[in-house]
């Protein structure tokens, strides 16, 4: 890696480290800017056209989040001496749309895919996990309220289900399957903190799996899927686990954030909100499913030598995913 990568790189965690430790919302506001100083050069690669055009598209977006989200917290400190957003309704308003815009979630999602686009598989992965952590981490600060975040919960479910539908394109799909995530992860804002961290854990490392086995099949287009019946059986054993954990079935990991999820608000009655949540997820697994169908079924010839794919950690990785839903099950028995 470069020098300068990694100095931005540095900066750019310092930002995000130094928002969520904040005790003013002038410093947060401060530490979201220093973040998106710093991600643009690292989206910015010589060797991917549309890179440019991404990084313009983002940092417009941000730029007119962060001022909406500037103008909120000037007014309310020119108003209160103790700043208490959730008591003035308009003022909590301008923040929590400013912040869901930073964060990607419906109905402020328009640009994720769009910029998700022209980005590698690593920048993507950064903009899809490390940039959620500052604005969520601040919309649980601001009490948000909860009819906003049902609709915004609602919104997200609807437009990812129905946007994934005729996507082409692996980018656009995994930007769309944020957005799905983004609404239960806000569920579970409604929760508690711990909540939310696991399912933010869980859900970086399967989009870490998955980004990685793209990267290294050079694979952007569901076209491109054949890609992996000319690797090892194993990439798309594992690349189909992944998928079916992404979408929360039950014998992998990625069912237990959702099963919190699902348990705290059958508790709460709010059956409604909870039928929507499982239908579109449902929806979405059928997406992944329908990617994966042409590698696993076409018939295909594989190479007698070893794989290009390095399997050492797609193993270690993939074995966590399978066994890491009965350790926590054990784990919560036990206490």
């Amino acid at each position: 890696m470069k020098m300068h990568k990694i100095m931005f790189t540095m900066t750019m965690l310092m930002g995000t480290l130094m928002t969520i430790s904040a005790y003013s919302w002038l410093t947060m506001w401060m530490g979201l800017e220093i973040n998106l100083i710093s991600i643009i050069p690292i989206m910015m690669q010589k060797k991917n056209l549309f890179s440019s055009e991404a990084s313009m598209k983002y940092f417009i977006t941000q730029a007119m989040a962060s001022t909406v989200l500037l103008a909120a917290v000037i007014l309310l400190l020119m108003e209160n001496e103790f700043i208490y957003p959730q008591m003035n309704l308009p003022l909590n308003l301008m923040m929590n749309s400013a912040l869901l815009t930073k964060a990607g979630a419906a109905p402020f999602h328009f640009w994720l895919p769009e910029v998700i686009e022209g980005l590698s598989w690593m920048n993507a992965l950064i903009l899809l996990t490390w940039q959620k952590i500052a604005p969520m981490i601040m919309l649980m600060t601001n009490l948000i309220s909860n009819y906003l975040l049902t609709a915004s919960i609602v919104i997200s479910l609807l437009t990812s289900t129905i946007g994934a539908f005729n996507q082409v394109s692996l980018r656009k799909i995994m930007a769309l399957s944020s957005i799905n995530h983004m609404a239960w992860m806000m569920a579970t804002m409604m929760i508690s903190l711990s909540t939310w961290t696991a399912y933010f854990l869980v859900y970086s490392v399967i989009n870490l799996n998955i980004m990685l086995t793209f990267k290294a099949t050079k694979t952007f287009y569901t076209s491109q899927m054949s890609n992996f019946s000319n690797k090892n059986k194993m990439t798309k054993i594992a690349l189909m686990m992944n998928f079916m954990s992404l979408g929360g079935l039950p014998p992998f990991i990625g069912f237990m954030p959702k099963w919190l999820v699902i348990n705290w608000a059958t508790k709460n009655s709010l059956i409604m909100l909870i039928l929507i949540m499982v239908v579109t997820t449902l929806i979405m697994l059928f997406v992944y499913i329908r990617m994966m169908l042409p590698s696993l079924v076409m018939a295909t010839t594989e190479p007698k030598l070893n794989s290009e794919i390095s399997d050492s950690w797609m193993y270690a990785m993939n074995t966590l995913n399978i066994s890491s839903l009965l350790l926590c099950t054990l784990i919560s028995n036990s206490y």
